[in-house]
């Protein structure tokens, strides 16, 4: 799998730094089309969601006016940022995509941005969004749960302040599951172009299966060192992961993303949840 198409969510709060600087330095590096993609507030859909829900909204012309006019102040802010950011990784910012070509283009869209992201987000490569430092303790967003879970795309969740550097040492976290595999086949792109690259299995019963995936990353391309490490009944298996990813100097850890049920555990429970809330490290996550 080639990148060539990447969607960039800016949001124009703290998390879309990161977001953008990442997806700009990744368009530049795999010659790949760069789509930004900001949603803002819908009004109307505001006061009918709120009418819904029982709460009084004010409907004076002037609220209504002013809420517009921040929002359309917002996205031609966040315009700006991300016209200049594409200036400076050499891409050009045009109307329209030219196939095979790497450039860049806004768009704006008004309404539920969660909904609007995943749907969007099923025609490209590769997802990058962002995560706030004001919500570190929180173990998602809902943009990020409705993106893996509806576009059956990877999501680059990247740091508000972006590291130096991304995907020079490269941590698989490893338990022989389906969303693992996944998570590994989708970040080949990546993981061909590292310097070094680990596999991080956790629990005796994985060395087999460490091993057959190494063999399968070397059969693309990639030479890859598995790392066993037994189970530590203290720590979560998120905290380890993490822990054992810092150790080996990564810059970037690619993980499935699974848990259990109930179904909203089902994306975010477990080591999952322990890894997106805790980490300030960028993440390629697969569902």
């Amino acid at each position: 799998m080639a990148i060539k198409t990447i969607l960039v969510g800016l949001s124009g709060g703290t998390a879309s730094k990161g977001a953008l600087e990442f997806a700009c330095r990744l368009a530049g590096q795999f010659g790949a089309h760069l789509e930004a993609l900001h949603v803002g507030l819908d009004v109307e859909e505001l006061m009918l969601s709120a009418g819904a829900s029982g709460f009084a909204m004010p409907v004076d012309g002037r609220w209504i006016d002013e809420i517009t006019a921040n929002a359309a102040a917002t996205a031609e802010k966040v315009k700006a940022t991300f016209t200049e950011a594409a200036g400076r990784y050499g891409l050009s910012v045009s109307d329209a995509p030219e196939p095979g070509k790497s450039g860049a283009i806004w768009r704006a869209e008004t309404g539920d941005a969660p909904v609007i992201v995943a749907r969007r987000a099923r025609f490209f490569d590769l997802v990058v969004l962002g995560r706030s430092d004001r919500v570190i303790d929180k173990p998602h967003s809902d943009a990020i749960e409705q993106t893996l879970l509806q576009s059956g795309r990877p999501v680059l969740i990247a740091p508000a302040e972006p590291p130096a550097v991304l995907g020079e040492i490269i941590a698989i976290g490893w338990n022989g599951s389906e969303q693992a595999v996944r998570a590994a086949a989708s970040a080949l792109p990546l993981l061909q172009k590292a310097r070094q690259a680990f596999i991080i299995a956790i629990g005796e019963d994985e060395g087999d299966s460490a091993e057959s995936i190494r063999f399968y990353l070397r059969m693309h391309g990639v030479e890859a060192t598995v790392r066993n490490m037994l189970k530590m009944p203290a720590v979560g298996s998120g905290g380890q992961l993490l822990s054992a990813a810092r150790e080996q100097g990564a810059d970037l850890l690619v993980m499935g993303a699974y848990g259990h049920a109930p179904w909203r555990e089902a994306l975010f429970g477990g080591a999952t949840r322990e890894v997106v809330g805790m980490s300030l490290l960028p993440l390629l996550i697969t569902h």
